[in-house]
């Protein structure tokens, strides 16, 4: 499956969205870049202007304007009218972000120095996720620092409902292609979603400076049609699956 959702090299602007939120995140960001772009040329245009228009040699005689009622009911109306344009929309993305719908999946990150859990709390299993090695990473033609041992799988076209947490430090979790980005804070169980409309492999990273290997914790999330993540939960179930002997004599080894 070809990797679509990373940086490439010399990109300049933001990744191709993979989700709704990405969508208006993308909208917003080239809304607010044409609304600052205009803002500066006139500003420029005003300063040039003031510049040779104004200047002590085209008026020797100084102007005694004390006030201007229009021109000072123009600049305190135009700015608001402007931070209205950009509230708006601003609040919308804020709520599509923030207010998770109806679930179709839920997966638990846990981010530990220096590598990413998951767990599928319907399914009952769970599996760490490293940074693959140079031997897997040329095997499978996989990015330098974005590869991983385990990817986070999930089926295309559905809601998914992430749980974050931090196991020791802060980390963040964070898939540009998503638009998500949250805090993994120790002892707080942190929200998001999202639902990738198309198939590929999506790649992130920690995005908290967590500690000397910050930089070698990516995140790796695998977006399948139903088929195929109905055949990859079978094989999950069986290779990841923990029974509940097993964890206890894990807890109470750690504990001695």
């Amino acid at each position: 499956m070809a990797a679509t959702g990373q940086p490439l090299p010399w990109q300049m602007g933001l990744q191709p969205a993979a989700t709704p939120v990405m969508e208006n995140i993308i909208w917003f960001h080239d809304f607010l870049l044409y609304l600052i772009t205009a803002i500066t040329l006139f500003v420029l245009v005003l300063l040039l202007i003031v510049i040779f228009r104004f200047n002590s040699k085209a008026n020797p005689v100084p102007t005694k304007t004390t006030h201007n009622t229009l021109l000072e009911v123009a600049w305190t109306l135009i700015p608001v009218v402007i931070l209205t344009a950009i509230a708006v929309p601003s609040f919308k993305l804020l709520f599509l972000q923030t207010t998770i719908p109806q679930a179709d999946l839920t997966v638990k990150a846990t981010g530990k120095q220096w590598y990413w859990t998951y767990n599928y709390p319907d399914s009952k299993f769970e599996f760490d996720s490293l940074l693959a090695c140079d031997a897997q990473r040329i095997k499978c033609e996989q990015p330098r620092l974005l590869a991983v041992d385990n990817d986070m799988v999930v089926p295309v076209n559905k809601v998914v409902r992430v749980q974050v947490i931090g196991a020791e430090v802060i980390h963040a979790f964070a898939v540009p292609a998503f638009g998500i980005k949250i805090d993994a804070v120790p002892g707080r169980l942190n929200e998001t979603w999202f639902k990738a409309t198309r198939e590929g492999v999506y790649y992130g990273q920690c995005s908290e400076l967590c500690g000397k290997d910050h930089a070698y914790m990516p995140i790796a999330v695998r977006v399948v049609n139903d088929k195929d993540y109905a055949a990859w939960l079978e094989q999950a179930r069986k290779k990841f699956a923990v029974n509940d002997g097993e964890k206890s004599i894990t807890v109470a080894a750690s504990a001695e």
